[in-house]
This record gives structure tokens, sequence and C-alpha cells, in this order.
């Protein structure tokens, strides 16, 4: 029965995932599981695969073999050609509606307030309704500290601000785990402390979250396990303190200390 109950809390699953872009071979069979409420940082140098792989999770990109399943169902795939596409586009639908993505550049929609982007798509996407979806909106533009632009548009506000709006679109969406990509490159220190303050406020709420970071002190204070992947392959993972404190691979050891040496 414990063993059941484990399973049926598996939010994530990537099984012997492979991606390539032409020639370029991007993800090598990389494996993951991503637990109901467990915080998985994906770390690792430029082009090693991160992105990627947190894109195939949620279909942005489609992996040419392997299995993605989410919460016990996997992708159904029609082949095209060399590549694959995924067979069902309700379950398309359904997989980003419950696996909400945080990106790098915000993607607020500017001709729209700060509080008609975070109702948007729960009214569009959910059909549910606008005015309730509007008062619920409110609340989460409060949890992330920003109840006050609601009225104002993306351009008005600075980097963390529209960062965090993007967050609290996701939330409104009220998915089964948040999916960030680089969430913090973009800005500059003090408005990344903005944005880190929030993800780890929902870490210590419990939701389900991967995160693409290169902030190396936000994977190890929010995450339950930090994984390191160097040229499309998970080279090392493990929690946090282990990973980091205790290193095993030469190559993350070489990564830890130009980090390190650059923060």
């Amino acid at each position: 029965m414990a063993k059941k109950t484990q399973e049926e809390s598996v939010v994530i699953e990537l099984r012997d995932v492979r991606k390539s872009f032409g020639a370029l071979e991007v993800l090598k069979g990389v494996n993951l599981t991503a637990r109901k409420g467990e915080v998985i940082s994906l770390i690792g140098s430029s082009g090693s695969g991160k992105s990627t792989m947190l894109r195939c999770a949620n279909l942005l990109e489609c992996a040419q073999s392997g299995d993605v399943i989410i919460e016990g169902n996997a992708v159904k795939w029609a082949q095209d050609g060399a590549d694959r596409t995924p067979a069902d586009k309700k379950q398309v639908t359904d997989i980003r509606t419950n696996l909400a993505m945080v990106f790098q550049q915000f993607n607020l929609w500017s001709h729209l307030t700060i509080l008609q982007n975070v109702t948007e798509a729960p009214v569009s996407v959910l059909g549910r309704d606008r005015t309730a979806c509007e008062q619920e909106a409110l609340g989460w533009l409060e949890k992330v500290g920003i109840a006050d632009k609601a009225d104002a548009y993306p351009a008005m506000l600075s980097g963390g601000q529209q960062q965090r709006a993007a967050i609290a679109r996701a939330l409104a969406m009220e998915p089964r785990a948040l999916l960030f990509d680089e969430p913090t490159s973009a800005l500059d220190p003090e408005l990344e402390q903005e944005v880190v303050k929030v993800i780890k406020q929902l870490a210590v709420e419990g939701r389900t979250m991967i995160l693409v970071t290169h902030d190396m002190n936000l994977a190890r204070d929010v995450s339950d396990r930090v994984v390191f992947l160097h040229q499309g392959v998970i080279e090392e993972e493990g929690p946090p303190k282990t990973l980091f404190d205790k290193p095993v691979s030469a190559r993350l050891k070489q990564f830890l200390s130009a980090t390190v040496s650059v923060s």
C-alpha cells in the first residue's frame, strides 16, 4: 500500500528522454521523477540541456524518444517521419494547463493590464467566470507583493515586478506543478531577490516545482533535490547539501568551483 501511495504522488516523470536539434543531440536519455510537493533544481552550464529537459516535460519541445508521464498518464505520440508529435491535442492542453511555465523573459501580454494578464487564461482556457477570476487574481497579486500594480501595464513595471506578475499568472491556473526556466537570469541582483523571495515562499508552502536556475544559493535553499546536467546527461543528483558540499564527479566539482568564484 505504501508503494502505491508513493507512485500516486508522482506528478512528472521522464524516462529515457532523448532530444536532438538536427545533428546536435541535446538530451541523451535523461530520467527524472518529481513527486507532489517536491522542489527540484536543474543546474549545469549553458547548453547542458536543462531548459530543453524542462520544455520536454510540458511539450513545448517534443522528445524524439522516451516517455513523458504526467500524473500516471503517458503522453500519446504520433510518428512524423523521424520526429514525434503529440497525438491528442486535448492531452497537450491538459498538460500545459497543469504544468504552468514561468519563462525567463516574462512573456506578459503588453496590451493587457497586469490584472487582465493574470485573469485571461483561467477565463479563456478553463472557461471560468471572469468576475470570480478577477477577485482571485487580486489575491494572487497580493501574494506576490504587487496588488498595487493590478491596473498597470507591463511596460510600467520593473523586471522583478513583471516576473512576479508572471508567477501570479501561473498560480492563477492552480497547476499541479510550476516550471521555472531561469526565472531570475534577466534581472539585476536587487530585482532578482524580489523574485527569489516569492519562489522561496512557494517552496515553503509545499508546491511542486522544477527550476532551471543559475542561482546556486537559490538551488541550495529551496530544493529537495538538485540535478546536475552535463552534455545532455545527468552527471550527478542528490540532496543539495550532499551535491554542493560533497560533489563526486570531477565535472561537477569544476562547475561549482567556477560558480562560486564568480558569485
